[in-house]
């Protein structure tokens, strides 16, 4: 069942669940995400990032979308970190039910202009759109963009984010980062900041840079409000991982041998999200 963002979250607020958000590139990796959503009766949210677009092409679209309707699980497709509105625009018109608009490190009152123009379009054709406020921080190159350095979210420019631009879902800054942290950092949540915006936005709350964090802060996120965790990192690392393993067999080639053992084991991780995030089984409250 394909549906936008806005209805899809708006039940997880309801019920104090958070939807995961897995960013895919390539169909291997969708068709066993949606799998493993299916099988733990999961709602689910297809991420896809700019640059994840260029690499599978927008004509790869219309058989996602497709797929998502004859799914038995609601799924949304989600544009994740769209820089301008003309890349917001394209999403919309390729079929995204949901887009986000990260204008995060721009000037407030640049980041509401656009975020509100963003919206207005978006929301004339049934698109719900994601905002964000505050800096993620970004831990190697390979990871989504991101800061140095976190600006964190201040609830009170929250409450006139919210107001001013009309967003769906607002993405927050709490302490996490894009891409995977070296063995010796050990992140921290602010949860009594977390607590603190859930307590003047009324807008279900978002997570970004949710992989590789101790679960301990993701699951008690969760109690405290947040509603959608984006997850590409973590699940990219398994499944190119296992990749890398079986392809050290010089004599696979065929990708009905290669394949399934690297989706098994991103499904591994996406499960124990899946479970962290209290999402199993949340598919029949739609």
């Amino acid at each position: 069942m394909l549906i936008n963002g806005k209805d899809l979250l708006a039940v997880a607020n309801e019920h104090s669940f958070a939807v995961p958000a897995f960013n895919i590139s390539d169909w291997a990796m969708f068709t066993g995400i949606l799998a493993i959503s299916e099988a733990k009766r999961a709602p689910l949210i297809v991420a896809i990032h700019p640059d994840e677009l260029s690499h599978i092409g927008t004509d790869l679209l219309p058989a996602i979308i497709q797929a998502a309707h004859k799914a038995s699980v609601p799924v949304t497709i989600h544009l994740d970190h769209g820089a301008t509105y003309e890349q917001v625009l394209t999403a919309i018109q390729a079929g995204f039910t949901s887009v986000m608009i990260d204008a995060s490190m721009l000037p407030f009152e640049d980041n509401v202009a656009i975020t509100r123009k963003v919206v207005a379009a978006a929301h004339a054709v049934g698109v719900s759109v994601e905002g964000e406020l505050g800096t993620i921080g970004k831990m190697d190159a390979e990871a989504e963009d991101g800061s140095d350095t976190i600006t964190y979210t201040e609830p009170d420019e929250a409450v006139t984010f919210v107001a001013q631009t009309g967003v769906d879902s607002l993405a927050i800054a709490i302490g996490t980062c894009h891409g995977l942290y070296p063995a010796w950092m050990k992140p921290e949540l602010k949860l009594d900041r977390l607590q603190s915006i859930k307590a003047v936005v009324d807008v279900p709350l978002v997570l970004h840079g949710g992989s590789n964090n101790p679960d301990t802060e993701i699951g008690q996120s969760v109690k405290l409000g947040v509603n959608k965790i984006n997850i590409s990192s973590d699940i990219k690392a398994a499944y190119h991982g296992k990749m890398r393993e079986v392809m050290a067999d010089v004599s696979l080639r065929e990708p009905n041998t290669i394949q399934p053992p690297c989706i098994e084991a991103m499904n591994v991780v996406a499960a124990q999200k899946i479970d962290l995030f209290d999402a199993a089984g949340k598919a029949d409250l739609y």
